[in-house]
């Protein structure tokens, strides 16, 4: 399957969990949201990461970049969305950053993939939580990186099936 993830990243972290991903996913075209285009649409699977800001915002280059994707023709394109936050100090909007680029991937016609149990983080709550699941995968390098590794390896395995 022919996959591109696109990162907003102000730090670092999501940069590198885009790597992470794509590693996990056995190969993938690994760009920064700046390079959002049409050319999206060329590939099977587009995953999309943001890390949260402020109170559950998406990172900076996501303005731009959601606006981008809103345009696209994604029908019939599978999404998959992940998002980096920190749970302990943010609990009311943990990876909300994640909800804006699902919200715009659902505008853009696409196929949202499943996220991840929103369960197993605790006492967290998101607006990126939708019927007891967040819309991606939630990271937490802040507080649980000794998670990271096998919550890539479960939800990459999902995203396989």
């Amino acid at each position: 399957m022919k996959t591109i993830i696109y990162y907003g990243s102000t730090t670092g972290t999501c940069e590198a969990l885009a790597g992470r991903i794509a590693d996990a996913l056995g190969g993938a075209d690994v760009r920064n949201v700046t390079e959002l285009d049409a050319r999206a649409t060329e590939y099977d699977l587009i995953v999309l990461g943001t890390s949260t800001w402020g109170i559950g915002d998406m990172q900076d280059d996501w303005f731009d970049g959601v606006n981008k994707l809103k345009g696209l023709n994604l029908s019939g394109k599978k999404i998959a969305v992940f998002g980096v936050g920190d749970a302990d100090s943010y609990p009311d909007s943990f990876c909300g950053g994640m909800k804006g680029l699902y919200d715009a991937a659902l505008q853009a016609g696409a196929d949202v993939l499943p996220g991840v149990d929103a369960g197993e983080y605790g006492a967290v709550s998101s607006d990126a939580i939708v019927n007891g699941a967040f819309v991606g995968l939630a990271l937490d390098e802040t507080n649980a990186p000794d998670k990271t590794e096998s919550r890539i390896s479960s939800w990459v395995a999902s995203l396989k099936q």
